[in-house]
């Protein structure tokens, strides 16, 4: 008798294990099933959806290859048994039965297995204040959901949004409704910044900056208390803690949690956050029973601690895991670095890794360095800039993270792949200083932005560097920091800096790069220099050589003022 091996749950992680243990045992009798009609869809796509840029939702449920992967696919192309509408009420570990329901018709039955996988997934966390289920309050938990949202657009039914939470889902959902659909929107961030916890704030400040200039006012530090409706029952208005927003749709974007109730129910270990535990070949704690995806915990490679990572890429590599061993055939997933990247109108942000907050909190001596440099040879015409954030361990020089920010492209996008790859087998500062990559003028400089990231990291932790963070100089600049005895020693073109000179005389002072050599002594002797060019090469190379000259009060800003120019700041000089 061929094995019965059972699959619940079929969007990301199910159909790759059923998939997999198919091609690998042909004889296998292997069942899919679902409580949704609609399965297997690049939940990730949705924001795209909405916007417009992915036309058809049937698209997001497409192979390359243009076949619809519904419930027929799956049955003929795969040779999958396919139950879709079919609610897995509970597991009967004893007697290896999934009792099930079906959804319209309420028949209950059973589906015997030998070998069982939980793709469950995860869930949308819905904001518990009064008014979150008036109509036109959504969360983004399925498929229905993202037609239901695009319907209303395009019906001319929605002309004000408010979403709830400056996390990548929310974002991407406000560039959406803001970009085709002409939609006044607005993000309320619970946190002080938007993507919290993956970011570094001067990373997300550049971010925040950007939403603005494509008119998505961004509210940090706010939480909603309260939805308010018409008398038919449609929202209205969010009152947070700080203002009222107008509004005839509300996206809730708070986050999401696992779905392991199933799990729990049957007596397999759950995490205290309900997430489903499994060793690295994705069993639980019943060796008959696999689980993959967004309803598992995982393990961070950084931190070396038990981790959430709800993520297609994941959910997608840990079911061919899954599929493998089901076979028969040893394989491990050893965990995550944590990687993602986003669109933002026209540039885009990512990070791998982990953030310089979530370092320190997980007791590493964490600082971050910042480069800035064309993402491609600055003679070469399509050159912009890429910032590159690299957050590193003082003590062993050990890699924690990188984040970037850059014009829309590949460019960023090849950086933390190369990272993810390095952080994960903990790779140190001089790793990624000689880390090999290729060049050409079109799309990269001789010593790539990487390297350099990590060259400035190393110079800051060997004590070479002194830096003051953006956002102390704006602090400074803004008069919210007393520090009467600094100055800022810029190393631009005249033209450059003398409408700064002009606009704070007290605060700034001009001398061109390649005249400091021969004219330090003119510096004032009681002031502490922030030093300060475009982009923090320059600066750095006159702090050394004033320290050489026995100047050493100096700091250079880090980023320099491509960093400053990007934060929204009102006395920002044009």
């Amino acid at each position: 008798m061929s094995e019965r091996i059972v699959v619940i749950g079929a969007v990301a992680a199910g159909p790759k294990a059923a998939c997999r243990v198919k091609r690998l045992l042909p004889d296998a009798e292997v069942t899919l099933l679902d409580q949704d009609d609609l399965i297997s869809y690049g939940g990730c796509g949705i924001p795209y959806y909405v916007s417009g840029d992915v036309s058809d939702e049937k698209e997001l449920r497409a192979t390359s290859f243009h076949m619809l992967r519904d419930e027929r696919f799956f049955k003929e192309a795969k040779g999958l048994n396919v139950m879709t509408l079919t609610r897995a009420v509970s597991i009967d570990r004893k007697e290896k039965v999934v009792n099930v329901e079906n959804v319209k018709s309420g028949e209950k039955s059973q589906v015997p297995y030998d070998k069982l996988v939980i793709a469950t997934g995860s869930q949308p966390n819905v904001i518990p204040v009064p008014g979150h289920d008036l109509n036109g309050v959504f969360t983004i938990s399925n498929l229905h959901k993202a037609i239901a949202i695009k319907e209303l657009l395009a019906q001319g039914k929605v002309e004000k949004a408010v979403v709830i939470g400056g996390g990548a889902i929310g974002i991407e959902m406000a560039e959406a409704l803001a970009d085709l659909w002409g939609i006044e929107t607005k993000i309320v961030e619970f946190m002080p910044q938007v993507l919290p916890r993956i970011v570094d704030v001067t990373i997300a400040r550049m971010v925040e900056q950007h939403l603005r200039e494509n008119n998505v006012e961004v509210f940090t530090n706010e939480g909603a208390q309260k939805f308010e409706g018409t008398d038919d029952g449609w929202v209205k208005k969010v009152i947070t803690n700080k203002r009222e927003l107008e509004c005839d749709l509300v996206i809730m974007a708070a986050g999401v949690r696992p779905r392991g109730e199933l799990a729990k129910e049957a007596g397999l270990e759950v995490s205290p956050y309900g997430a489903i535990v499994v060793n690295q070949r994705m069993q639980t704690s019943d060796p008959s029973i696999y689980a993959a995806g967004d309803c598992v915990e995982t393990y961070n490679l950084v931190t070396g601690k038990k981790a959430y990572a709800p993520l297609g890429s994941v959910a997608n590599r840990q079911g061919r895991v899954v599929g493998d061993n089901l076979a028969g055939i040893p394989s491990r997933f050893d965990g995550v670095v944590g990687s993602f990247i986003m669109k933002v109108f026209d540039i885009c942000v990512g990070a791998t890794g982990v953030s310089t907050d979530v370092a320190k909190s997980e007791g590493f001596e964490a600082v971050s360095a910042m480069a800035v440099q064309s993402d491609r040879a600055h003679f070469f015409p399509t050159q912009a800039l890429m910032f590159n954030n690299i957050v590193v361990n003082k003590t062993d020089r050990r890699v924690l993270g990188l984040q970037g920010f850059a014009k829309m492209g590949d460019g960023l996008l090849a950086r933390l792949n190369a990272a993810a790859g390095m952080i994960a087998r903990r790779a140190v500062i001089d790793d990624f200083s000689n880390l090999e990559l290729a060049y050409a003028p079109p799309f990269s400089t001789a010593v790539d932005v990487l390297n350099a990231a990590a060259n400035i990291a190393d110079n800051l932790v060997s004590g070479r560097l002194k830096i003051v963070s953006p956002e102390e100089f704006v602090d400074w600049m803004d008069g919210k920091s007393d520090h009467p005895d600094w100055m800022a020693l810029d190393l631009r073109h005249p033209k450059e800096a003398e409408p700064w000179v002009k606009a704070f005389p007290e605060k700034w002072y001009a001398m061109v790069y390649d005249q400091v050599r021969s004219h330090y002594q003119e510096l004032p002797k009681d002031k502490t220099f922030i030093i300060i060019c475009n982009a923090g090469t320059r600066s750095y190379e006159i702090q050394v050589f004033l320290r050489s000259v026995g100047i050493d009060n100096t700091l250079v800003l880090a980023g320099g003022l491509n960093v400053i120019r990007r934060l929204g700041v009102s006395w920002w000089q044009q």
